[in-house]
């Protein structure tokens, strides 16, 4: 991942990554594209996993070295600890979806150029440098597919250890890509054949790039790679780090505070402070933090990408163990406000996340914490049928105030919450609607 600093773009009211070269503009939205985007954006939720030699001593992925804290032979004698000894694809795939989630994306191969699978194009990979002694990408994304979980595929476009790549290790190897063209085009060689052996071998649903800030979309030839990855798969789908030929935009850690102006977005979150496995970072966010921050998520329309790092012999750390299968007894309870809806309602109606049935007479709402008195609904322009909670159907009762006769401001709706029928994490209650929702958004006789 980028391990950046985070600017406020003003001209949306969003949290983006850092500052990256100025791409060509996006596709123009069209049906097809519409067609490609569903599965994500019916799935809500992903799981991310960062996987390489950095386990090994449990420091900062490719960063580490770029940043001086450890120096480049140092972190690559860190292939000789990587073992995979008690990797289990399966049970990865098994926790994924007991989780929840509907997709997955894996660290292929991160900025650091060590590839999970066995590459063709050279040696530096965890099948031949490593005690593992095996490609352990391919058994993943076979468990996943038995598993039916979308397949997606982190690559780094920038690989901060090949001879050709115009990086930082030694002083030789810093060059212009315009000022040398015949040795940009040698490792444009071996990053296109890279990228081919993942279309071909692994054909993924989702494509999730890296590293694209430090060349312009010309020369990553960022148009001809998306053409490449969609003449072999039309309905794969592509994130935002391409220099401007991705499909969805794909903030880290930081969550906008108003809904963002974008029709598919992700949030990608560690589940404590680290991408990768980290020995010394215990700070774990608890599920309620998770499935809060979640809930926030889907209510403006996005995914959120958890992610997790297992430990170098393929084991996974317990707390993360514990925050998925806890994430996932409530997504499995509260299925139907989460999967397959869309946003919910604007801010000011509802002091909490909110989602809606595609035909919007399913209004779901999201109750921080454990509330125990009534919570209000403002603005609701359409009779309600009944209310009730999400996972038990115990019924809520309610009742409108302030509604006069002659005035078209609805009144405000007081929902009482059933006692016994409180989520030890979150609370979803699913308010039944006898028309298509409709809101009012006057100022209620203000001028």
């Amino acid at each position: 991942m980028i391990n950046r600093i985070m600017i406020l773009a003003m001209a949306l009211p969003f949290w983006v990554c850092a500052p990256r070269a100025v791409g060509q503009p996006a596709p123009v939205d069209s049906a097809a594209l519409q067609t490609r985007m569903q599965w994500f954006a019916d799935a809500k939720l992903g799981i991310f996993i960062h996987w390489g030699i950095y386990a090994v001593n449990g420091i900062s992925e490719s960063w580490s070295f770029h940043n001086r804290r450890i120096s480049h032979d140092d972190y690559m004698k860190q292939l000789g600890g990587f073992t995979a000894s008690a990797y289990d694809p399966d049970s990865w795939a098994n926790l994924i979806r007991q989780s929840g989630a509907r997709y997955t994306v894996i660290t292929s191969k991160h900025h650091d150029g060590v590839a999970l699978w066995d590459t063709k194009l050279n040696d530096l990979s965890i099948p031949r440098r490593t005690p593992a002694g095996r490609d352990v990408l391919t058994p993943f994304v076979d468990a996943l597919r038995k598993q039916n979980i979308k397949v997606g595929l982190y690559f780094s476009l920038i690989d901060w250890s090949h001879p050709d790549y115009p990086g930082f290790l030694r002083d030789s190897s810093r060059y212009d890509a315009k000022a040398d063209p015949d040795r940009w085009r040698r490792f444009l060689a071996f990053y296109r054949g890279q990228l081919d052996e993942i279309i071909t071998r692994f054909n993924p649903d989702l494509f999730w790039f890296d590293g694209d800030w430090e060349h312009s979309a010309e020369e990553w030839q960022a148009a001809d790679v998306r053409q490449a990855i969609l003449a072999h798969n039309p309905s794969a789908i592509i994130n935002g780090r391409l220099q401007g030929y991705g499909d969805y935009d794909t903030p880290e850690q930081n969550f906008p505070v108003t809904r963002p102006n974008l029709k598919w977005w992700e949030l990608c979150l560690t589940t404590n402070e680290s991408w990768g496995y980290q020995v010394d970072d215990t700070t774990f966010k608890s599920p309620y933090e998770i499935i809060s921050i979640f809930a926030d998520v889907i209510a403006f329309g996005g995914d959120l990408l958890l992610d997790i790092g297992p430990k170098a012999d393929g084991t996974i750390p317990q707390p993360q163990i514990h925050i998925l299968t806890e994430l996932g007894t409530w997504t499995y309870r509260h299925a139907e406000a989460i999967f397959g809806t869309i946003a919910g309602l604007p801010q000011g109606h509802f002091y909490g996340p909110s989602t809606l049935s595609k035909d919007s007479t399913s209004l779901y709402l999201f109750l921080a914490g454990r509330p125990a008195g009534p919570v209000v609904l403002k603005g609701l322009d359409t009779p309600i049928d009944r209310i009730t909670v999400v996972g038990t159907g115990e019924p809520a009762t309610f009742k409108i105030i302030g509604k006069i006769s002659w005035s078209p401001v609805p009144g405000l709706v007081y929902i009482d919450i059933p006692s016994n029928a409180q989520d030890p994490y979150m609370t979803v209650l699913k308010v039944s609607l006898a028309d298509p929702l409709k809101l009012y958004r006057g100022k209620g006789g203000l001028q």
